[in-house]
């Protein structure tokens, strides 16, 4: 997509919403990957967000969860509602920040549920929020829909990181430009590609083509399918900032 289409699409998003869309760079577009392996297994650590959102997840399992999450002394932990508190308790002190699935996998709970939800989890030890934006409202064009969905979340989190969940998989190139500028508009931290539920999961074209479009003032989580250290290394290597996946041991330790 040429930049005077994404520059135009930019400013119709800001004439629909009644917002000037401000560009600040708050991330790097690109990061150098250390060589060493011992260098290289802290720096995949510290973009890993270990997702465990699966329905019929047991207390036990996350429990087994989050030591392996303090072990490797990954970023973050994403889980379902649910679980939020057991996890903010077993992780205090750990250094690992608990992360909420809100609105998942569908994204079709109206704006006021998934900012209770927000509120709830934040109250629960909660610092980071991947919301599942209204996929059939930004299709259809209701971009103000999309930006209140979004805004709502970031105010409860604030002031923790909320990070949009777009499911690339379902959208053409100007839906995604414009779920990425209502995003940065709405104030979220990054955008990212997928659910983990959808047709497909990230990929490199997606992860590279989001880049292009928010440069460095959003970051870009890539999840969904991010299963082996190889393919977490070229995500990152395309303008991944985080990584959301539930194969964080064999990623990290190089299995």
């Amino acid at each position: 997509m040429e930049a005077e289409t994404i520059a135009a699409l930019k400013a119709r998003v800001e004439e629909v919403l009644g917002t000037e869309i401000r560009s600040r760079k708050r991330f790097p577009e690109k990061e150098a990957i250390p060589q060493e392996e011992g260098e290289l297994k802290t720096f995949l650590a510290s973009r890993i967000d270990y997702t465990l959102v699966k329905p019929f997840v047991t207390k036990k399992e996350v429990e087994v969860f989050c030591q392996e999450a303090e072990a490797l002394k990954l970023f973050a932990v994403v889980v379902n509602p649910y679980y939020v508190s057991l996890c903010s308790r077993l992780l205090e002190g750990s250094g690992v920040t608990v992360g909420v699935a809100v609105g998942f996998p569908l994204g079709q709970t109206k704006p006021e549920i998934k900012a209770r939800e927000a509120r709830l989890a934040f109250q629960e030890g909660a610092r980071e929020a991947d919301m599942v934006i209204n996929l059939g409202a930004l299709r259809s064009g209701e971009w103000r829909v999309v930006y209140q969905d979004i805004k709502g979340v970031v105010e409860e989190m604030s002031p923790g990181i909320v990070k949009v969940v777009l499911e690339t998989c379902y959208l053409s190139e100007e839906e995604k430009v414009v779920g990425c500028f209502i995003a940065q508009a709405a104030g979220a931290c990054f955008v990212k590609t997928s659910t983990g539920f959808g047709s497909r999961g990230a990929t490199i074209e997606d992860v590279a083509f989001l880049r292009k479009i928010v440069g460095g003032t959003l970051g870009i989580k890539a999840a969904g399918g991010v299963s082996s250290r190889a393919l977490a290394l070229h995500m990152i290597a395309h303008g991944a900032n985080r990584l959301g996946t539930s194969n964080a041991v064999p990623i990290v330790m190089g299995e």
